[in-house]
């Protein structure tokens, strides 16, 4: 059992570098995802693991720990009230607004193993006709590296094809490789996968007409769900659009945003005065 020291230790290293707050009572989960990493370093059990973090911190053995400890859970069309929205009412609003530049950028922070953009990407390519003459950028990015190289591979098992996936974007959009279903090229090549840590600085990716951050804030303390949110605000067009998880809220964090008045779900704009100046912070 690890001690409430190193536990507190761990917990600290985690908060630092990915942002997750781990909280009490975590032993359990901590030992059985961290015990992996310790074989796979050659060390000796978690007392090994924690010895090495404490004399060295080398950036390898903190990313892998992090990595373990980071939640991959990810399903397609997710939650269904958002892509719904997007397919029913959010795309031709946007692209009344866009009708100057022909352009939409949109942005799944929190992508996981790729679920999410490609569920996007087959909504956003059954409108192909009207978005033909389009620039259309979908970027994902994720914190683990891992999750975003199975995401740019696009092959799922039977299992996540299931989950969430209709049989008729299943027979259009994914081709049968041995077990396993392959996204096809259309669909894979119109989403950018890169790796981004939300608590450090991401001004660089611009700004952004509709933006996904869907069940990640439930994982940060108070401090960093308002960080992100305020650095998310920032990264928002002045008309674009915020979708958060279903249990999740923006309220009395931040005043930046603002909920949609009768959004099925947790969908958010910047307040009426960011909105009105065009910017975001």
């Amino acid at each position: 059992m690890i001690s409430p020291a190193d536990y507190q230790f761990i917990s600290d290293v985690l908060l630092r570098n990915s942002g997750l707050n781990l909280g009490p009572g975590k032993e359990y989960l901590l030992e059985s995802r961290l015990m992996p990493v310790a074989t796979v370093l050659g060390l000796h059990g978690l007392d090994g693991l924690v010895q090495r973090l404490r004399t060295h911190g080398d950036a390898s053995t903190i990313r892998s720990v992090c990595e373990a400890m980071t939640t991959n859970e990810s399903l397609f069309f997710r939650d269904s009230t958002p892509f719904r929205m997007i397919q029913e009412t959010l795309l031709a609003e946007l692209m009344e607004k866009r009708r100057a530049t022909r352009r939409l950028r949109i942005w799944c922070s929190a992508a996981s193993t790729g679920q999410e953009p490609y569920s996007v990407a087959m909504i956003l390519r059954e409108r192909a006709p009207l978005l033909q003459g389009w620039s259309v950028e979908i970027l994902a990015t994720d914190y683990s590296r891992p999750a975003i190289d199975r995401a740019r591979a696009g092959r799922y098992n039977h299992f996540e094809v299931q989950r969430g996936l209709p049989i008729q974007m299943l027979t259009r959009y994914f081709r049968r490789t041995g077990e396993d279903w392959q996204v096809v090229d259309e669909i894979r090549s119109a989403v950018c996968f890169r790796e981004l840590n939300l608590i450090e600085p991401f001004g660089h990716l611009g700004q952004f007409d509709l933006i996904l951050c869907r069940n990640v804030l439930i994982y940060f303390d108070m401090a960093t769900k308002a960080q992100v949110l305020e650095c998310i605000a920032q990264a928002m067009a002045p008309d674009g659009y915020l979708f958060l998880g279903g249990s999740e809220t923006a309220m009395g964090i931040t005043s930046r945003l603002e909920r949609v008045a009768n959004a099925p779900t947790s969908l958010y704009r910047l307040s009426p005065t960011r909105a009105a100046l065009g910017l975001a912070s």
